[in-house]
């Protein structure tokens, strides 16, 4: 997806139902290499990858485009005629980020009760968050919360694929309640939001040290208070 002229027929959904790809395994960006020698070369889904995790530790306002290409191991004309500029850039790594990282989430929406969904949401994000050397908390949530007036573009990218995700989730429960999953009084849309700051409280404790037992521990309390079966 590219930012400056998004188009809505390639919108992707913050959960992650499908992603473009990049379909050469490897780039020679021949107009921005040095006039002497070999032109420059690198793999675009290891510079992606690499990119991934600087907007990840830092956000997109914090990463700067030296910690990017520095990561990436390429230079910034490079990093510009491959992946456009840098909004273009957090497009693809959120792009990369929902369906490497968060693949648990359409496996999720496919369980058979409301409680099983919030189950695989619940243990999907615990281990995320504990199984692994990456950033502990939601990509998308930290850009979202960090991005200021000089973002408002990259805060909308980020919002819309949580307001894509957010209707998937509340189209389930939905249909759980229509089945008789879930008890008289519990709304569909205020159970997602209950699910939603649990799985957002959870990032935020993690990226603040708390161990993979106190967050176990959580969702394990969370599926025990849940309502209906």
């Amino acid at each position: 997806m590219r930012r400056t002229a998004l188009d809505d027929s390639h919108r992707m959904h913050y959960i992650p139902l499908g992603m473009e790809t990049i379909e050469d395994s490897v780039v020679t960006i021949e107009s921005v290499a040095p006039t002497r020698g070999r032109p420059r070369q690198f793999c675009p889904d290891q510079a992606l990858t690499a990119a991934l995790q600087v907007f990840w530790a830092r956000g997109y306002e914090g990463a700067s485009m030296a910690e990017l290409t520095e990561a990436m191991g390429i230079t910034k004309p490079s990093l510009y005629a491959c992946f456009g500029n840098k909004e273009a850039l957090f497009c693809k790594a959120l792009d990369l980020y929902e369906r490497d990282k968060m693949a648990y989430v359409q496996k999720a929406l496919e369980a058979p009760s409301a409680k099983g969904v919030a189950e695989q949401f619940l243990r999907g994000a615990l281990a995320l968050q504990t199984g692994t050397t990456d950033p502990r908390c939601c990509l998308g949530v930290i850009s979202a919360v960090a991005c200021t007036t000089q973002a408002d573009s990259i805060k909308h990218e980020v919002m819309a694929r949580q307001a894509s995700s957010n209707q998937a989730i509340i189209d389930r429960f939905r249909r759980a309640k229509a089945d008789g999953d879930l008890p008289e009084g519990v709304e569909p849309e205020a159970l997602q939001s209950y699910m939603s700051a649990v799985l957002q409280g959870m990032g935020v404790q993690a990226s603040s040290g708390a161990s993979p037992q106190k967050l176990a521990q959580l969702v394990e309390t969370t599926l025990a208070l849940w309502p209906g079966r």
